[in-house]
């Protein structure tokens, strides 16, 4: 068969741009155009201008057209493409996976610039695709970085991404609740947990309830810090003192999650907002000087 050269580079990115920007918007199809170029042709947007003539094989147009197809039935892109793009690295992600958030960026980024000292021992809770374990491990000098999740299919992902990554973590398969690291083994811990409340699935997208998985997402709406307890519990044991505890949270309750680190003698609390305004992060310090 032979390639229809009327369809050009232009011609494609002006059909996926009048399909897609009515679903997600002129700006957010043009980046999905970006993205579906850059993994099909290794093209970057200069790329795409100086072959904007230049006939696509039927191969493209085929992939393309089938792209465009689980896109418009809200398929998130990152899962179509297979990876994503997360502090400066392309990582594998799959539907074992939550995909990686720019609001998790800000965390690690919040991590890496406080914490200059070398050979800190960093423990990632619910690692899923691994992307923080992974970012703080190229990012802070001779980390010692370990991860653990209880999702077997995520942490095949995590541990192939830390594999082409050149990251050396520590992964392990088990439930948070039955987790027992030893005292004093971490200076860091940090963790997105699942924080959603079920009360709150009506007003989200079917992008994210359709496709990424619930148990990574959402909590009961009758005991919304059940991880974050135990995660507290469980740093009162095994931060070294001085040792610091990072969360991801939902701004719903953030005064509540303040109050629960402090009542078990955490000092430091601090609630930060995210690059949207929201209540999104907490950090503090264990202390042995506890009142």
């Amino acid at each position: 068969m032979e390639t229809d050269k009327s369809i050009t580079t232009a011609r494609m990115t002006a059909e996926l741009r009048r399909d897609l920007s009515p679903i997600y918007g002129d700006g957010e199809a043009r980046a999905m155009i970006r993205l579906i170029f850059h993994s099909l042709k290794g093209w970057s947007q200069t790329d795409m201008v100086i072959n904007a003539d230049t006939p696509l094989s039927d191969y493209i147009i085929d992939k393309i057209n089938d792209i465009k197809s689980r896109l418009l039935k809200n398929e998130p892109i990152q899962y179509i493409l297979g990876e994503a793009y997360f502090y400066g690295i392309n990582l594998k992600v799959s539907p074992d996976t939550l995909i990686p958030r720019p609001e998790t960026e800000q965390l690690v980024d919040m991590i890496v610039k406080e914490n200059t000292e070398s050979d800190l021992r960093i423990l990632d809770i619910g690692t899923g695709s691994g992307a923080i374990a992974i970012a703080l491990s190229r990012n802070l000098r001779f980390a010692k970085v370990s991860a653990i999740d209880i999702s077997e299919g995520a942490l095949k992902v995590a541990e192939e991404n830390a594999t082409h990554l050149h990251a050396d973590i520590s992964f392990i398969n088990c439930d948070v609740f039955e987790y027992s690291p030893k005292p004093d083994s971490f200076d860091i811990i940090v963790s997105n947990p699942p924080y959603i409340d079920d009360s709150e699935k009506k007003g989200m997208e079917s992008n994210v309830l359709d496709y990424e998985p619930h148990s990574a997402l959402f909590v009961p709406d009758n005991n919304p810090l059940i991880f974050y307890s135990k995660i507290v519990e469980l740093g009162c044991k095994s931060l070294s003192n001085g040792g610091k505890l990072y969360f991801e949270i939902n701004p719903r309750h953030a005064e509540e999650l303040r109050q629960l680190l402090l009542d078990d003698g955490y000092q430091d609390v601090e609630i930060i907002s995210d690059i949207y305004g929201k209540q999104r992060f907490i950090k503090c310090l264990r202390s042995d000087n506890k009142n």
